[in-house]
């Protein structure tokens, strides 16, 4: 039997086992997002819901808008309409933990989405957050040729973009002649980080490079930059459809690492399905690989 006959029998055996178990109670998945104003959560859900209609299951979907006491509420409102597996994408990793025993005392399958969750999480799959910080500011201090002045626009302290910071600034620091001037918080939003942007850029007559924490934030900088009239280099996290084009088109915006918010919420789901079906060696956390956009694939690439 060939390896791909052997794969292609397998499948069939697990379909075949699944089957059954999916026909005599219609499963339904609940998931939480931080935030549904961002097209990174937005092609989340809609991979999601793809996923569901493929399982004939039911899907309940929440939008935290970044206030941990809606989101506690939307989980136990989730509990009440009996979810089978709960998809979390705290936003606050600390402040959901109640809501996640909560889930457990119902024997309910809980897997942490791009955000891990204190407490008895099953399975965390995330992006490589310092990863994506690294090799954004790697990117942006080697196309400074290894010298000038740089800012980071920070956001929201929740733990992807903590570590995206600490991955910026440990590239950084590999470079003698880059200078960290300033950090200040753009909170992922276009229009706070335009106003934050602008006064960084009339308080820093020497800037020459900015690292965003998302691409929300960084098209607010662009805006101050384009305005700004100055030769300042810009990089950014996630790989979203407006910075990948901003990037294509040849604007200061140099770089984004992309993530694949797609390919996270798939591979959650599949790591409860495999549990809610009897496995009993399921991994702890799944990391995800990250991807360095910039004008040489910007053209050709998509989430």
């Amino acid at each position: 039997m060939t390896k791909k006959t052997l794969l292609s029998a397998s499948a069939m055996a697990l379909a075949l086992v699944a089957a059954p178990a999916l026909a005599q109670d219609k499963l339904k998945i609940g998931m939480t997002f931080q935030e549904l104003n961002n097209p990174y959560f937005v092609s989340m859900q809609e991979a999601l819901n793809e996923a569901a209609a493929d399982l004939g299951a039911d899907v309940v979907v929440t939008d935290a808008g970044h206030d941990v006491a809606k989101q506690i509420s939307d989980v136990e409102d989730m509990l009440q309409q009996g979810i089978d597996i709960l998809l979390l994408n705290p936003t606050d990793s600390a402040g959901i933990e109640a809501a996640v025993h909560a889930a457990k005392a119902q024997d309910v399958i809980v897997v942490a989405v791009d955000a891990n969750a204190n407490g008895p999480v099953d399975t965390f799959v995330g992006s490589k957050n310092r990863d994506a910080g690294y090799m954004s500011c790697k990117y942006l201090a080697e196309a400074l040729g290894g010298e000038g002045e740089v800012a980071i626009l920070d956001g929201i302290p929740v733990v992807p973009i903590l570590q995206r910071v600490e991955g910026c600034k440990a590239a950084l620091e590999e470079f003698e002649g880059i200078s960290l001037v300033t950090t200040q918080n753009g909170r992922q939003d276009r229009s706070v980080a335009l106003g934050v942007v602008e006064n960084m850029i009339q308080s820093h007559p020497n800037l020459a490079g900015i690292f965003s924490v998302n691409d929300g934030g960084a098209m607010g900088a662009l805006a101050a930059i384009q305005g700004s009239g100055r030769d300042i280099k810009l990089t950014s996290v996630d790989g979203a459809p407006e910075a990948v084009k901003a990037i294509a088109d040849g604007t200061p915006f140099i770089e984004t690492t992309a993530q694949f918010p797609r390919d996270q919420v798939r591979v959650g789901l599949a790591m409860a399905l495999a549990q809610k079906w009897g496995a009993r060696v399921v991994p702890g956390e799944v990391p995800i690989d990250v991807m360095v956009v910039d004008s040489e694939n910007a053209a050709d690439f998509s989430w």
